[in-house]
């Protein structure tokens, strides 16, 4: 296994779900899926997504249209000292940030996205780190105890991993959450469940063939 080739959502609603993605997102489903939920969750699912773009009137762009279809504005878009972005919550719960790290337009707005990046908040990012290693990742930056993220095909989803009160505090949510994380990554072979319990599926498992792994 070197990347995620998809994540899927479990959603309430995967009708509204893909129609919220789509309108919001401009995404078709080849990097990020839907299926029904088969669990309840409360408070913080332990994950976030966050769409890279090019400059801020992109990301201005794509969080206007997120709060047209109906998602919540978590923080506002503003500048910051990494850059420029602001964090949402869709409708069906998952938390999503629009960012850049270009603070000055060069070119006319669009909602075209650079890459996606799937943050995990996890109890021990050395143990993570060595679990993902040991499953075929490639590690592209890291920065001690604090956050790791993987190198991977600009065409895939890039995976990243962060403590988990560190990410609930850097996307405005408070940390506690109990039930499933409503998350699945698609990519590799066999399937598996990390250290915090986040499930990986094959390849070939598309949303609705298997069950995910639960915690």
């Amino acid at each position: 296994m070197t990347s995620i080739e998809s994540v899927t959502l479990e959603v309430p609603d995967p009708p509204a779900a893909k129609v919220f993605l789509s309108a919001a997102f401009d995404l078709d489903g080849s990097r990020i899926g839907v299926r029904p939920a088969a669990g309840e969750t409360s408070g913080f699912r332990g994950f976030s997504l966050s769409l890279v773009v090019a400059q801020p009137a992109n990301a201005d762009a794509l969080f206007g249209a997120a709060l047209a279809a109906g998602a919540e504005p978590v923080k506002p878009v503003r500048k910051s000292l990494w850059g420029y972005g602001g964090v949402l919550r869709a409708p069906d719960g998952a938390i999503w940030k629009v960012a850049t790290s270009r603070r000055k337009n060069a070119a006319p707005a669009s909602r075209e996205i650079e890459q996606i990046v799937l943050l995990l908040g996890v109890s021990d990012v050395l143990a993570s780190k060595r679990f993902y290693t040991d499953q075929g990742l490639e590690v592209g930056r890291s920065f001690g105890r604090k956050y790791v993220e993987f190198a991977g095909s600009p065409s895939a989803v890039k995976l990243a991993l962060y403590a988990r009160r560190a990410l609930a505090k850097d996307v405005g949510v408070a940390p506690e959450g109990s039930g499933s994380h409503r998350i699945a990554l698609v990519g590799g072979g066999e399937p598996f469940t990390d250290p915090d319990g986040f499930a990986w599926e094959p390849a070939q498992a598309r949303a609705g063939e298997r069950a995910t792994v639960r915690v």
